[in-house]
């Protein structure tokens, strides 16, 4: 193997070991061995455990970061709103690895890095279409941030939750974030569908 593709080895062992028992309880010296390699190896490309834990979360960061800001292409902003809680329910779908490492607390003492953060830097996309939204609708942008907060945070917390109860199917929990996120508790739709407001 090159050290490009040795790296590339690691760093998926070192995603399904992270996945399947958090960071504490993985090891260098587990990696290694599913790796087929020697611990020196693993040092010799990221210097201990927290080397490569640190470019597995950045590189899942990245990918959803990337999936949820490509998914808000325009639109109505209910549209908008399914593009983004669909694009985070496709990423846990087909991204599960990835998802439960993002979800577990880092070990890495910094406020980037972590799950907290990522999710800061998907609320500063909505702010922005949020603030864009309430201008042009005559209420106070300055709100932007709190609304784009709540938004965010709930399609995380569901998501979170749907990592594991898988049920109702992906296309159901979207159409009911939206059906929550756009009509309130008082206007309830009482079978909600996505792309109905059209």
């Amino acid at each position: 193997m090159t050290g490009e593709e040795r790296r590339q080895q690691l760093l998926d062992v070192a995603r399904a070991l992270f996945a399947e028992k958090g960071f504490e309880a993985a090891s260098i010296e587990e990696i290694a061995h599913r790796a087929g390699v020697s611990k020196p190896v693993v040092y010799e490309h990221f210097g201990g455990k927290e080397g490569i834990y640190a470019v597995v979360v950045d590189r899942e960061m990245r990918a959803l970061l990337d999936r949820i800001v490509s998914a808000l292409s325009a639109g109505h902003p209910r549209a908008l709103l399914e593009q983004a809680a669909g694009a985070l329910l496709e990423y846990i779908d087909t991204c599960t690895d990835g998802f439960r490492i993002l979800v577990r607390d880092s070990p890495v003492a910094s406020t980037t890095g972590t799950f907290s953060s990522l999710l800061n830097d998907i609320a500063s996309q909505v702010e922005h279409i949020l603030g864009l939204q309430f201008s042009a609708k005559g209420y106070d942008a300055k709100l932007a941030p709190l609304y784009s907060q709540a938004l965010v945070g709930m399609v995380a917390l569901v998501g979170q939750w749907w990592l594991e109860a898988r049920k109702p199917k992906k296309d159901d929990v979207a159409a009911h974030l939206v059906n929550i996120a756009w009509n309130g508790l008082s206007n309830l739709e009482h079978k909600p569908k996505l792309g109905t407001w059209r």
